[in-house]
């Protein structure tokens, strides 16, 4: 009798992809979260700048753009606009800077290299990002009504909602694995969803720079945070021990 080679051959295929099924879940179970986190926090952020800025080449329309600014415009009030141009003030200049040389300096004194290298890349890295994605765009800036706090420069990305969710998040990440992680967390969002509030008040920015400037600032930090942590090289010995690995 003739040899039925598929048949013989049928358990080998089905042990084999049973393993392949076991070892795929194995997987996954260890390293969902890892791959949720790059999705939520490098992927989708990447995907989003893209599609903005595609759209704000070929000097599309955002639908949603006017009418947020002009329902924003429509509460106004004279205490609303004390508030929010010192948090605009704050999110920038006055806040966000300072905050940032302060902070780094901070990390350096403590000989925490591997930290500073990490927030230094991803503040002076958002910074130039912004300017270089402005200057390239070139995007005018709303002119829907006359702003109590007019700017000069171009609109797209917002430097204000860049800068401070760049801070935050950065934030975010290095105290991660401390008992902070949840009080800066929660003020980060708030500070980065006010500063972005305030810039569409103000008349200064179009919901979509608020958006774009998000984008890019979650996606550059995190991208910051996977380098320096996998690829920069040991921290000096005089690094103070247990106290130099970015994010834990």
């Amino acid at each position: 009798m003739g040899t039925d080679f598929s048949t013989s051959r049928r358990p080998g295929a089905v042990r084999r992809a049973a393993n392949a099924a076991r070892y795929t879940l194995r997987f996954l179970g260890l390293h969902v979260h890892q791959m949720l986190l790059w999705f939520f926090c490098l992927l989708l952020p990447l995907w989003g700048f893209a599609t903005l800025v595609g759209d704000v080449h070929e000097k599309e329309v955002f639908p949603f753009d006017a009418p947020i600014l002009m329902w924003l415009h429509a509460v106004a009030s004279a205490r609303l606009d004390q508030f929010f141009v010192m948090i605009s003030r704050l999110g920038y200049l006055w806040g966000v800077v300072p905050f940032d040389a302060s902070l780094l300096a901070l990390l350096i004194a403590r000989r925490r290299f591997r930290d500073s290298l990490f927030f230094g890349s991803a503040v002076i890295g958002s910074a130039a990002l912004n300017i270089l994605a402005k200057g390239q765009l070139a995007r005018v800036r709303p002119d829907l009504w006359l702003s109590i706090a007019p700017e000069s420069t171009y609109s797209f990305p917002s430097g204000h909602a860049m800068g401070s969710a760049t801070l935050g998040m950065a934030a975010t990440i290095l105290c991660w694995q401390t008992r902070w992680r949840l009080p800066v967390s929660l003020l980060s969002m708030i500070f980065v969803l006010l500063v972005g509030v305030s810039r569409m008040y103000l008349g200064v920015h179009y919901p979509s720079d608020i958006l774009a400037g998000w984008a890019a600032a979650v996606a550059w930090t995190f991208g910051m945070y996977l380098l320096v942590d996998r690829k920069a090289p040991p921290p000096p010995q005089s690094a103070a021990p247990g106290k130099d690995a970015v994010g834990r």
